[in-house]
């Protein structure tokens, strides 16, 4: 299986079996994902998850402490990490139904090896796209504050130099062309002489 595309760097793969966590390990490296930590149980992926993010989480259910699906919704809930949950066929259309509103790709054992390698290339599209959205959503943030601070540093200007609102854009825009600086580094030097 050649590999897929996407961006997903690392998974890590909660498996109270030692062989389905061999054989996840195994489809996950053919996918071509560099880094893969494998564990047993949803105390250690709570633990770890903790301590750092994911990009792909596949749970192989039941596990020692519980079934799985809470941990699998919780982890999808975040909204950082795809995650896959493998569960068994008796359960699958009970756990899918659940699952498949916050986003989490079910499978039902046994497992079909096309079937995983499928959902596997699903996880890295999803995973790209919530990425690419997340970068988006940041920038857009980041053009709001910006534009927040520029207007309260022009109220201050219209207060204390009484400038028109023309008057005060022009001259931040001046400032940060003279001074090859953002405008709001400029703006945020206004704020600081004239609200201190």
């Amino acid at each position: 299986m050649a590999g897929t595309g996407g961006s997903v760097e690392n998974a890590l793969i909660v498996s109270h079996a030692e062989k389905s966590l061999d054989f996840f390990m195994e489809i996950l490296n053919s996918a071509q994902i560099g880094h893969i930590v494998g564990i047993s149980t949803c105390g250690e992926a709570r633990r770890l998850l903790l301590e750092r993010e994911f990009d792909l989480v596949l749970i192989n259910a039941p596990l020692k402490d519980e079934t799985g699906e809470n941990l699998s919704r919780h982890i999808a809930a975040k909204g950082v990490s795809q995650v896959i949950l493998v569960v068994a066929a008796e359960y699958f259309d009970a756990v899918s139904a659940h699952c498949e509103n916050d986003g989490i790709l079910t499978i039902s054992k046994p497992i079909n090896k096309t079937v995983l390698w499928s959902a596997v290339k699903l996880a890295k599209a999803a995973h790209s796209k919530i990425k690419r959205m997340h970068s988006e959503n940041s920038k857009l943030k980041q053009k709001i504050d910006d534009i927040r601070i520029i207007d309260r540093a022009k109220c201050i200007l219209i207060s204390y130099m009484n400038m028109s609102e023309k008057e005060a854009h022009r001259y931040i825009e001046k400032e940060a062309m003279d001074m090859r600086m953002p405008k709001r580094a400029i703006a945020e030097g206004i704020l600081r002489t004239y609200e201190n």
